[in-house]
């Protein structure tokens, strides 16, 4: 899942990133952004959908960019009581079926942790990064993205830390040119 770069004039590069834990053991579900020089840090038009089936949120962890408008639509028999508490949104949709009329603008970046005060074990997270360039870890720590060449900052989040932010990662993430990026990849390693 590759978020697209947004400026036709720029060379996309294939390009992974592979996140593990200080074991080594590979990070799946967690977010990864890349901060690409250049890009918009804010969006007003892009929406996106935690939506709530057999009793649990889809997807579990949601990375969107900030100001994207997001809607909460349940598509179980049961009637859900989503809210968040997070520093970056405070959310409380009171018990509802079907889809709340206006979705949630998140505004800030940062994580929101969120919760159904019917169903105690439904929970998710909604990881908001000033980015167009984002990602979600598949089963193995992968995150896949087209990058342009040069030096790009990269940041990474997943529910096992302590933290309710994502991390700077020390390292830059150096895209070299066409002929070296072919199949090039970057194992990074998040501290919990």
């Amino acid at each position: 899942m590759a978020a697209a770069l947004g400026s036709p004039a720029l060379q996309a590069l294939p390009w992974t990133v592979q996140l593990t834990n200080a074991a080594g053991k590979p990070l799946a579900g967690a977010a990864v952004a890349v901060e690409v020089s250049g890009r918009s840090s804010k969006t007003s038009t892009a929406k996106a959908e935690m939506g709530q089936r057999e009793r649990q949120f889809q997807p579990a962890v949601l990375v969107v960019q900030t100001g994207t408008a997001v809607s909460f639509p349940n598509f179980d028999v049961v009637r859900h009581h989503v809210y968040s508490f997070s520093p970056i949104k405070v959310i409380d949709l009171k018990l509802y079926s079907g889809t709340p009329a206006e979705p949630i603008v998140f505004d800030k970046p940062g994580v929101a942790t969120l919760g159904c005060n019917i169903h105690d074990r439904m929970s998710a997270h909604i990881v908001v990064v000033d980015t167009p360039v984002f990602a979600v870890t598949d089963a193995n720590g992968l995150a896949k993205f087209e990058l342009p060449a040069g030096e790009h900052r990269i940041k990474a989040w997943h529910a096992s830390l302590k933290t309710p932010s994502l991390q700077a990662l020390p390292q830059p993430l150096s895209v070299g040119s066409e002929a070296q990026a072919s199949g090039a990849a970057s194992k990074l390693v998040l501290s919990e």
